[in-house]
This record gives structure tokens, C-alpha cells and sequence, in this order.
């Protein structure tokens, strides 16, 4: 197996070709990613802000979301910029060394988010469960915890697929057909065999979506048990509406990258790939914070003090 060596890290360049086979495209497609990029820093920071000043929101569950909201504003910060870039630029060229970079931080991103998501459906599952005992069974202690082990997780997940991508050996100045630094991006690119990095990803991609699903589906499973035992019809309908945003972006974020990266590439199309890369990297880290705030009052009325303050400001 040939090794990425120094002298190549320094000069190998890739190409991507992003959305450039649609010129007439380009300018609209800047527009459209400048605004849902904008979008995507002010929910996402606007999000970590309202949960900080707010003291009803310090609760486990919104802990976890803060979390969620920083990894959201994190991958689209590394992700959008330079599409934003390549958009408008007629070199569209990045070293290895920065489209590894952008890919490793990428995926401590993804592959924490995935376990942030398994984690706040156990968080919903105890809190519905056991709802007298929640703030002591979800003590401060134990979501660093589960915070410390989330982010260290993806911190390995990057350190293994990262060295799975620095033993290929590159082709000189190759083109990619994407607009990111994608695990397809180094295959394709790659000149040497590629059996050890396609079975790391499928390995680290199946395994941590497989044991988050896992524990997502047993705590749901779990949390309808609960609430068909409820006597209640309001505690029953405010038990389920509890759930509601956390399952919808469970669904649009675990389809997504179980669609992409736990399906073999070769029944994928270039344009799926790039289409679907689009959803999950630009999207949806736009969409999180609609999907938590639209249904929570406390949520959106701290929205709306902040907006006073700063009309009575002007």
C-alpha cells in the first residue's frame, strides 16, 4: 500500500468541480447559499444564546441541543465558505492538506451529531419515563459524561478514517466532481488500492449509525410503551409532542447519511451523491433550530425579547 508522503502532501492540488458544469447557475446557487448560510449562524448561535440567558431552558435537554446547535454551526462554517468560494472564482483548487483538514473536522462533527442525536432520545426517554426523578437521574455529572464520550467518539472515528485516507496515494492534479472534501472525493482521487480505506469507512460509518439507531429505537420503543399506559389524554398528547422535533430531525439527518455513506458508492450517481451531500451538510444544520424552537414556547418568546431589545436599542 502506497503512503501519502510529505513531498506529495505538499503538492498534490485537488480540483472541485462543485456545480460548474451549470454556469448559469452559479450565481443563483451563491445567493441561495449565502442566505441559508447566514440562516444557519444566526439560528444555530441564536439557539446556543436563547438556551444560555434562559433559565427555563437549563435543563438537560437543552444542554444536549446547545451541543447540537455548536456542531450544526461547526460543519456548515467549514463546509459553506468554500463552496461560497468555488461559486464565484474561476480556481477552484485546494491543497490535500486543507481538504484533509476540512474533512477530519467534518467528520468529528458528523459522527459526534449522530451520537448527540442517540443520546437526547434517551434524554426524552427517562424524562417522559420517569418524569419525578428526571433531574436526578440526569444529573449535571452524568451529561458531561455523556458529552465527554460523544465527542471523543467522533474524535477517534476522524483520527482512523483520516489515517485510512493519508496511506492512499494520489493522481497529480485530479478532478472532483463535488463541492466538498468528502471520504468519495479521496477515493476517487486515490491511484493506489483502496480496499483498507472503503472497509474503514464501512465499518466506522455502519457502526456508529447502526449502535445509534439501536439505542434511538430501543428508547422510543420504549417511550410509546410509556405513554400507551397513560391514563391521560393531555399527559399522553404532551409526552408525544415532546418527541415530535427530536424523531423529525432523527429522520431527515440518519436517512440522509445512512442513504450516502451505508450504501455501497456504486449505486449512488455523482449528482445523488452531490445532491444528497448538499442536504445533509448545508440543509440541514439550517433546519435543526427550526425544528426545536417552533414548538417550544420558551423558546420562541426569548427569540422575541432579544428582537425587542435590539428594535428599543435602534
Amino acid at each position: 500500500m502506497v503512503s501519502l508522503d510529505k513531498n506529495q502532501s505538499a503538492t498534490v492540488m485537488f480540483i472541485l468541480l462543485g456545480f460548474s458544469e451549470h454556469p448559469e447557475l452559479q450565481m443563483p446557487l451563491f445567493l441561495l447559499f449565502l442566505i441559508i448560510y447566514a440562516v444557519t449562524v444566526v439560528g444555530n448561535v441564536g439557539m446556543i444564546v436563547v438556551i444560555k440567558i434562559n433559565p427555563k431552558l437549563h435543563t438537560p435537554m437543552y444542554f444536549f441541543l446547545k451541543h447540537l446547535s455548536f456542531l450544526d454551526f461547526c460543519y456548515s462554517t467549514i463546509i459553506i465558505p468554500k463552496l461560497l468560494e468555488n461559486l464565484i472564482v474561476q480556481d477552484r483548487s485546494i491543497s490535500i492538506k486543507s481538504c484533509i483538514s476540512q474533512f477530519s473536522i467534518g467528520v468529528i462533527c458528523v459522527i459526534t451529531e449522530m451520537l448527540m442525536l442517540a443520546v437526547m432520545a434517551y434524554d426524552h426517554f427517562v424524562s417522559i419515563r420517569y418524569p419525578l426523578q428526571y433531574t436526578v437521574f440526569m444529573s449535571k455529572k452524568l451529561c458531561a459524561l455523556f458529552v465527554t464520550v460523544v465527542y471523543s467518539w467522533g474524535i477517534i472515528s476522524s483520527i482512523v478514517l483520516t489515517y485510512s485516507i493519508l496511506v492512499l496515494s494520489f493522481c497529480e492534479t485530479p478532478i472532483i466532481n463535488n463541492f466538498a472534501c468528502e471520504y468519495s472525493v479521496f477515493l476517487s482521487a486515490s491511484c493506489s488500492a483502496k480496499h483498507f480505506s472503503e472497509k474503514m469507512l464501512f465499518i466506522f460509518a455502519n457502526l456508529s449509525a447502526f449502535c445509534t439507531l439501536v439505542i434511538i429505537l430501543i428508547s422510543y420503543l420504549f417511550i410509546f410503551v410509556t405513554i400507551l399506559k397513560m391514563h391521560s389524554v393531555s399527559g399522553k398528547y404532551k409526552a408525544f409532542s415532546t418527541c415530535v422535533s427530536h424523531l423529525t430531525a432523527v429522520t431527515i439527518f440518519y436517512g440522509t447519511i445512512i442513504f450516502l455513506y451505508c450504501i455501497p458508492n456504486s449505486k449512488n450517481s455523482w449528482l445523488v451523491v452531490k445532491v444528497g451531500s448538499v442536504f445533509y451538510l448545508v440543509v440541514i444544520p439550517m433546519l435543526n433550530p427550526f425544528i426545536y424552537s417552533l414548538r417550544n414556547n420558551d423558546v420562541k418568546e426569548t427569540f422575541r425579547k432579544i428582537m425587542d431589545l435590539k428594535i428599543v436599542s435602534y
